[in-house]
């Protein structure tokens, strides 16, 4: 499996694609093919060593991604091999063919949501969701008028329609 990795802190062009062999799944656990991964800010935090979480290295940094369940381990419910999701993955991991995380971790996409869409949904959108709605000095709590730059996706994906 083909996953980026970090094996030093710095900028994000210190990560390597590189082939790792997959890891086997552990109760509760199921695996994912990766369609899409969100990039975010807090990524090449993570990659540059001043993000809260600090994985051991070498490590995979993506904080969200989607795709299809393909495998799933014993005692997971509720989800099923070839149904679409998204998962946040609090340690990273998103930037890989393959994901193994806890199915508590991962939710089932509607089939109207695309999978680049729904791999920003976590990170991204609620971030922009928290700054424009749920803060106390949000411009939408606020009733003001506000400005989303251009390369803000979470943002269009909070104001859109």
């Amino acid at each position: 499996m083909k996953a980026m990795v970090c094996r030093a802190w710095g900028a994000p062009d210190v990560l390597r694609l590189e082939n790792i062999p997959p890891r086997a799944l552990r109760l509760g656990e199921v695996r994912i093919r990766v369609r899409s991964a969100g990039v975010n800010f807090a990524d090449s935090l993570m990659v540059g060593g001043t993000y809260q979480v600090k994985p051991p290295f070498p490590f995979t940094p993506g904080l969200e991604a989607a795709g299809e369940v393909i495998e799933i381990g014993s005692g997971v419910i509720g989800l099923r091999t070839g149904q679409r999701v998204l998962a946040v993955l609090r340690n990273g991991g998103g930037y890989a063919e393959e994901i193994v995380l806890d199915a508590a971790t991962v939710v089932p996409i509607p089939e109207a949501m695309d999978f680049v869409t729904a791999a920003a949904f976590p990170v991204a959108y609620g971030t922009a969701h928290f700054a424009l709605v749920e803060s106390e000095c949000g411009a939408v709590a606020l009733g003001r008028p506000y400005l989303l730059p251009p390369l803000s996706f979470g943002g269009a994906l909070v104001a859109r329609p």
